[in-house]
């Protein structure tokens, strides 16, 4: 937490604006910015973005509201799949993979947090580009994160078409499921501000816990679904996968705290992100962490080499249908965190564009119509992705590859570097954390260059052999586990 204390140089202007040096908190003169946002007073770093102007306070998100959305965001589809990274592994590399990339994503989200505090007129990572690299690299990472949303979206949405498929046996077309939950979501979309997704944080903890202890009890009393008569579960402390596979595995811990990007927007919205997101990022890293590592270790343990992802597919027929019931709220929590981000990020583009910034906040007929006809772009976009892909698991994992790397870790280490220009090996600290950067962003060069060559040859592995029977796209056939 005393990272901030080595910089005590001023950062140098924004290519966002035309304002000169960024004061320190002992400045008297607050510094002037663009008419697109309001002015930031000297010393109170955490005010100062288009969502506290104009017309209705955005900014309404106290500590436990940050807890529950930043719950809501990052506990999903992540944990669904982490019993068969540990089966990849083994339990040991597992555990450290889990610790490692989580302690990694921990520290990422706190140069966020840093770079926030120093730049509080921005209102999403991707508006932090442009700070760093001008309106080109802000277009670029705009197009990128876009891309990254819609994808993880576009997989709960597919996910929750299976679940509807497994629970009703497959009662109507596939097509008719996506389109209902694209409906539902969209419909719960329709609030402006961010409060409102806290309030699925509680049922989203409540339903992955519930949904995970459903099929934890399942397979303790009678064992995988298809188990053989007379099956011994086999399980690896160390395992000795391939490289393809290991790093397939390591990218599904990866996608499992990919809501890092998401941060900056709910930073926009609180009330005091300088003093309260720390708390709230250290409550989500730590449970999470440990919720992770104890439900994936014990899934595994029950199911042994049966191991399936998603994991609830592990269970017989009736408890997984239970289980898949229960965790709708998560996928729809996931769905409405992620979505939202893109949504608003449209809308202040959209608005922006108008120059009309000073309306992003009232209640006006223009700001309601570019929100709605925003919200309504996004999920219809959503709807015909997921009906397109066929096979969303390897998707994602090409998705996980390529964007998440950088939103994650490449971005904050990228932020970090600017902010300490000139510093970098000042005192020997800061000579650690600037190798520490550095490595991070090589690591996130690695994970596209392997990554991608990973989630690619496995995808094309999948269509050789007819995974699933997949129909095509905007096919009615059952996508369900059963």
């Amino acid at each position: 937490m005393g990272i901030m204390k080595f910089s005590k140089k001023p950062v140098e202007p924004s290519p966002l604006t035309s304002q000169p040096p960024e004061s320190s908190a002992s400045d008297t003169e607050p510094p002037k910015d663009e008419a697109d946002f309001q002015s930031v007073p000297a010393g109170t770093e955490e005010k100062g973005n288009i969502f506290d102007q104009g017309g209705k306070n955005y900014r309404t998100l106290g500590r436990w509201d940050t807890v529950l959305v930043l719950f809501t965001n990052q506990l999903g589809l992540g944990i669904l799949s982490l019993p068969s990274t540990i089966k990849t592994l083994g339990i040991v590399p597992g555990i450290i993979a889990i610790l490692g990339i989580g302690a990694l994503s921990w520290y990422a989200a706190y140069e966020l947090l840093q770079f926030y505090r120093k730049h509080p007129n921005v209102v999403s990572i991707v508006e932090m580009t442009r700070i760093v690299g001008g309106p080109w690299f802000e277009s670029f990472a705009g197009f990128v994160m876009m891309i990254q949303v819609v994808f993880i979206v576009a997989s709960a949405t597919v996910t929750l078409s299976v679940a509807l498929n497994t629970l009703s046996s497959h009662a109507t077309c596939t097509v008719i499921w996506i389109l209902v939950a694209c409906i539902a979501c969209y419909i719960l979309s329709i609030p402006r501000t961010m409060k409102f997704v806290s309030k699925a944080g509680i049922p989203n903890a409540v339903s992955v816990v519930a949904a995970c202890l459903i099929v934890l009890i399942s397979l303790a009393v009678s064992g995988p679904a298809t188990a053989p008569e007379g099956w011994h579960k086999e399980i690896k402390v160390v395992g000795n996968p391939t490289f393809r596979d290991g790093l397939n595995a390591c990218l599904r811990v990866v996608f499992s705290y990919a809501g890092t990007f998401t941060f900056p927007s709910y930073m926009a919205e609180m009330r005091d992100p300088a003093k309260d997101f720390r708390f709230a990022l250290a409550v989500l890293e730590i449970v999470s962490t440990l919720f992770y590592i104890a439900m994936a270790v014990a899934l595994y343990c029950l199911a042994g080499d049966l191991t399936t992802s998603p994991v609830l597919s592990a269970a017989s027929s009736i408890p997984a249908k239970v289980a898949y019931g229960i965790i709708l709220p998560a996928v729809v929590a996931t769905a409405l965190s992620i979505g939202h981000t893109g949504c608003k990020y449209v809308y202040v583009t959209a608005m922006r564009q108008m120059r009309a910034t000073h309306q992003v906040t009232d209640n006006s007929v223009k700001s309601w119509v570019t929100w709605i006809l925003s919200v309504t772009g996004f999920w219809v976009l959503i709807f015909v992705i997921s009906n397109v892909i066929p096979i969303f698991d390897s998707i994602l994992s090409i998705t996980a590859a390529t964007t998440i790397p950088w939103f994650t870790y490449g971005f904050a280490a990228i932020f970090w570097l600017h902010l300490n220009k000139g510093l970098y090996f000042s005192t020997w600290q800061k000579g650690l954390l600037t190798v520490g950067n550095v490595v991070m962003i090589g690591l996130t060069l690695f994970m596209n260059a392997g990554g991608l060559w990973a989630a690619i040859t496995e995808l094309l592995d999948l269509f050789a052999n007819n995974k699933d029977g997949i129909g095509g796209v905007f096919s009615c056939g059952d996508n369900s586990i059963f």
